[in-house]
């Protein structure tokens, strides 16, 4: 089955087809609350941000440019948390706290999500997971923040840039450095085949 893409999808809508923006609300609803969450304390606030950030763009109907529907929501999103820090006065900080309770990792016993693998394999790779988001907190917000775009919403630099509101270069820096931090504080906790 032939997957419809955004802008075909953005552009139905613009047509006054609103289940077009349906399925773009069911294709990144779910990933940018988990993204809104890493800078909110709570998950009602990452949902009432993710549902402000689509109806920006519903109400607005603002001109996308080819395959840049997801970068412009992530921007628009990025652009209302700041928005909610400075009413708030609170410090800006990506985290992964509660991404247990999102993903529901800790729904389901190990052997249950086994699915005829070893569920010793599973219990690992569950501790890994573990131990990554741990590693992950221990970095700084900006490479945590950059490193979660690319590797989990599989965003390219150029849309972490606009999102971030930063250059390529610094992009480039932050998910070098990123890496490598994430390396380190890996192996201090005992995974050395990381990468």
């Amino acid at each position: 089955m032939n997957e419809i893409n955004d802008s075909t999808l953005y552009g139905e809508f613009l047509k006054g087809d609103n289940t077009a923006y349906d399925k773009l609300m069911l294709r990144y609803g779910d990933a940018l609350t988990m993204y809104l969450k890493g800078f909110l304390y709570s998950w009602e606030d990452a949902e009432d941000l993710m549902i402000e950030a689509f109806a920006r763009i519903m109400v607005r109907k603002p001109r996308i440019e080819e395959g840049l529907f997801k970068a412009y929501l992530y921007t628009t999103a990025h652009n209302l948390i700041a928005r909610f820090y400075r009413k708030g006065k609170r410090r800006k900080v990506f985290s992964l706290e509660g991404f247990e309770e999102y993903s529901g990792e800790t729904g389901l016993d190990p052997a249950e999500r086994a699915d005829d693998s070893n569920p010793y394999e599973s219990v690992w790779d569950d501790e890994k997971k573990r131990i990554v988001r741990k590693c992950l907190e221990r970095i700084g917000d900006d490479m945590r923040e950059a490193l979660w775009l690319f590797y989990f919403e599989e965003m390219s630099y150029k849309d972490i840039a606009s999102i971030m509101n930063v250059s390529f270069k610094k992009i480039d820096n932050l998910l070098t450095r990123g890496r490598k931090r994430l390396k380190e504080e890996l192996e201090k906790e005992g995974i050395n085949d990381a990468y």
